[in-house]
């Protein structure tokens, strides 16, 4: 298992910081760190609390914004920012292969360079199965076709500039995120729903299994994922340690909530899959939520009262 690689003094700009993946790290490592960050920073009142935690802030639209004037001495980056695509896909492989390029060359100095890329990249399989890195990619999605595009064409971009550059680099497939900031990932967008009287599609046969990560167990293994970048580029799944399905995930939902949950079948789907952890734990170590004690959590943060929150468990700091 990978041990703590912690941060102390250096400077960091995070790209996507207003989002649900990126918004604890960056105030996770402004407690002993420069950190920036750079974004459109459409709520005004999310950019003033990011101030508040002595975090610096910086207008970039990636789609038509240049990096000039903002600092190039950072130390580590994360570019978490992403374009995700109406379904136009030469804006979408535009917009994020170009402005990630224009990132990398700008910080080319940079000790360590984080993609957050997408398990949506990976070619279909058997539902349970855990898809390990040097699985077969394919870009096609019922449910956001632009988006794994933009995404596999941006790793391409990614590993170019890593090598070109000489900058290392690490790209992180992320699978199903959750947390307290943002919309909350999976498990709240769900809920949302069955608050709704909405029922959530589900395939036809069997069930969709992820492997969903805690942005706090996120903002832990940050540090971690930068300690293993290389030129040419790290590739890793990042997910979290458990497996589940979302039938079940969302049955164990209603169970805290007591709200009903209805399933519909479906042809088009919110797809994900699950991931194999090995290279991820040896790289950024453990998990500390496990899913049951992290959704409870979370539901209880975007929605207080909502569940029995019952006995809190003690989980590390990130």
């Amino acid at each position: 298992m990978a041990g703590t690689t912690a941060l102390t003094g250096r400077k960091i700009l995070i790209t996507g910081a207003t989002g649900l993946v990126a918004r604890t790290v960056a105030e996770t490592l402004a407690a002993r760190n420069e950190v920036w960050c750079a974004g459109r920073f459409g709520d005004p009142a999310l950019e003033h609390r990011l101030r508040d935690r002595s975090i610096r802030t910086w207008h970039w639209d990636m789609a038509t914004d240049t990096l000039d004037g903002l600092p190039d001495d950072f130390t580590h980056v994360l570019h978490a920012a992403v374009e995700r695509g109406d379904g136009d896909f030469e804006e979408t492989v535009t917009v994020n292969s170009v402005a990630t390029g224009r990132l990398m060359t700008h910080c080319r100095t940079a000790e360590a360079f984080l993609y957050v890329s997408t398990s949506a990249v990976y070619a279909p399989q058997a539902p349970d199965h855990r898809h390990t890195e040097s699985d077969p990619l394919a870009a096609a999605s019922a449910w956001l076709p632009a988006y794994p595009v933009g995404k596999l064409a941006t790793e391409g971009a990614v590993r170019a500039l890593a090598v070109t550059l000489g900058l290392p680099t690490t790209i992180a497939r992320l699978n199903v995120a959750y947390g307290p900031h943002g919309h909350g990932g999976l498990p709240v967008i769900h809920y949302r729903q069955m608050l709704a009287g909405q029922p959530i599609a589900v395939p036809r046969e069997d069930q969709h299994y992820c492997s969903p990560i805690h942005t706090d167990d996120i903002a832990r293994h940050v540090p971690r994922l930068w300690a293993a970048a290389a030129a040419p580029a790290t590739v890793v799944n990042w997910g979290g340690d458990e497996t589940v399905g979302v039938r079940d995930l969302m049955t164990y939902v209603s169970r805290l909530t007591g709200v009903p949950v209805a399933f519909a079948p479906a042809d088009v789907t919110r797809a994900v899959v699950a991931f194999d952890p090995t290279r991820r734990r040896d790289l950024a170590g453990d998990c500390a939520w496990s899913w049951r004690d992290g959704v409870r959590q979370v539901l209880d943060a975007h929605f207080p009262g909502s569940v029995d929150t019952g006995p809190q468990r003690e989980v590390p700091a990130p």
